[in-house]
């Protein structure tokens, strides 16, 4: 069985036995570069992801982009999507909004950076 089915078929054993909604895909970094005007940005200065929350539709794309000179982290708290690797100075992250409801999220590196999405159906 490879990774990818196995993925799958763990997040449908989440979905089915904890209904906790799952975001459609796991993200993806990328370096410097635009993105398109539909997605949802999210910048990471001074410490602090801006805006701290952000309501978006299930399907849209959210991009973090970090305009520190320290390396962060976006990590779901409760694991509903991939978490990013550390990312410098103006790279960027994306992930796509699945299901409905409410996520929170965190910089490992400085767990007291935190911030909320707020998926719309």
């Amino acid at each position: 069985m490879n990774t990818l089915t196995s993925k799958i078929q763990i997040a449908a054993i989440l979905c089915a036995v904890s209904s906790v909604p799952l975001f459609a895909s796991g993200g993806e970094m990328a370096n410097t570069g635009s993105t398109s005007a539909s997605e949802n940005k999210i910048e990471i200065k001074d410490f602090a992801f801006n805006p701290q929350t952000i309501t978006v539709k299930a399907g849209d794309k959210i991009t973090w982009i970090n305009r520190d000179e320290e390396p962060h982290t976006v990590v779901s708290v409760e694991k509903q999507f991939k978490k990013s690797s550390a990312l410098d100075t103006d790279q960027q992250f994306t992930i796509t909004a699945g299901a409905p409801g409410t996520y929170t999220y965190y910089c490992s590196v400085h767990p007291k950076m935190t911030g909320t999405i707020i998926v719309k159906g």
